[in-house]
């Protein structure tokens, strides 16, 4: 009988899910900027001819700073943090005041500081002319006239013109409206 000391050692084979296991928390650290490419590419290379489960541990020994248990507390807060920014954002689109619109003529409907405005909005952020509305062929279009602070419609600037509907958040400078209908 031969004495243990002498008799070869097997270990076990690594498995696929072993290697994909590390080859995802290396894609995960390119991504998040902790590897270069190159690293990256290195790293793989010896994950694909690693034989044995002891090989693998150094190449994320770096990456894997956070726990499972960490990973799920860091995910719940994220997803708790953009609930309550959405709902943020919706108690704010709620209190907003109404613009309506008005009843479609010839006449637009100047929006500014200055008093000869149909809509006169006395805020230091609103240029003396700022805007205008116009109904054209059954739409809505508002058009800034190269107003200081901007006019934004749902949060995007209007260089020019864009039509506007009801529901949608229209701010002069930093005066916000929602656009309602009679």
């Amino acid at each position: 009988m031969t004495p243990p000391s002498d008799r070869p050692v097997h270990l076990p084979r690594l498995s696929d899910a072993e290697r994909d296991r590390v080859l995802a928390v290396l894609r995960e650290g390119v991504a998040a900027g902790k590897l270069s490419q190159d690293t990256f590419l290195r790293r793989m290379d010896l994950v694909l001819s690693a034989r044995r489960a002891d090989e693998l541990k150094p190449l994320t020994a770096d990456l894997e700073s956070e726990g499972r248990l960490s990973r799920r507390l860091f995910g719940a807060v994220g997803k708790v943090s953009a609930f309550s920014l959405r709902l943020r954002t919706a108690w704010q689109v709620e209190r907003l005041p109404k613009l309506l619109l008005p009843q479609p003529g010839p006449i637009p409907l100047s929006i500014g500081r200055d008093p000869g405005n149909g809509l006169r909005l006395a805020h230091d952020t609103v240029s003396r002319r700022h805007a205008v509305l116009t109904c054209e062929h059954g739409l809505w279009v508002l058009r800034d006239l190269g107003s200081t602070n901007g006019t934004t419609v749902n949060g995007r600037r209007v260089t020019t013109t864009t039509v506007v509907a009801e529901g949608d958040q229209v701010s002069f400078g930093r005066m916000s409206f929602r656009i309602a209908a009679h």
